[in-house]
């Protein structure tokens, strides 16, 4: 998995997951690739900062969760919190698929229950759902069979 740094023909900068910088390209070659702000399509990587290890003495171990990320590499620790967001996000909510954009609104205008919920949705559904005043957020999730 790999972070590329992308802006957006609207000048929003972002960042991408991909498995490489091949499937950046292909996915962008499709049209899959859209700023999370805005859905425009328009999308070119830009240089991103480069990362520097300063070379940082280990922290001595711990069993402390609190103390795990001493002395660790910023990047590792932002893996590492990432990593935890995702397992939260993915464990206390509901997958719905493509029906995320109807099932958002019905939870919005409280037809149903308030619950978590997670899916699928077009730039334009969200652009919509957006509009509409749904609060909605574009997460880079990968596709669960992906996850290590």
């Amino acid at each position: 998995m790999i972070v590329i740094d992308l802006l957006c023909g609207a000048g929003h900068r972002f960042e991408g997951w991909f498995a490489s910088s091949e499937d950046f390209g292909a996915q962008q070659q499709r049209g899959l690739v859209g700023c999370p702000s805005c859905g425009n399509r328009e999308v070119e990587r830009v240089p991103s900062a480069t990362r520097f290890n300063s070379g940082a003495l280990e922290a001595p171990k711990t069993d402390s969760a609190k103390d795990a990320t001493q002395g660790k590499d910023p990047f590792a620790i932002a893996q590492l919190l990432y990593s935890r967001m995702l397992d939260e996000l993915l464990s206390k909510s509901e997958d719905v698929g493509a029906e995320f954009p109807d099932e958002a609104r019905r939870i919005h205008y409280k037809e149903v229950p308030l619950r978590s919920i997670r899916g699928e949705a077009s730039p334009e559904e969200h652009r919509e759902l957006v509009d509409e005043g749904v609060p909605v957020l574009r997460l880079p999730v990968p596709p669960r069979r992906r996850l290590n």
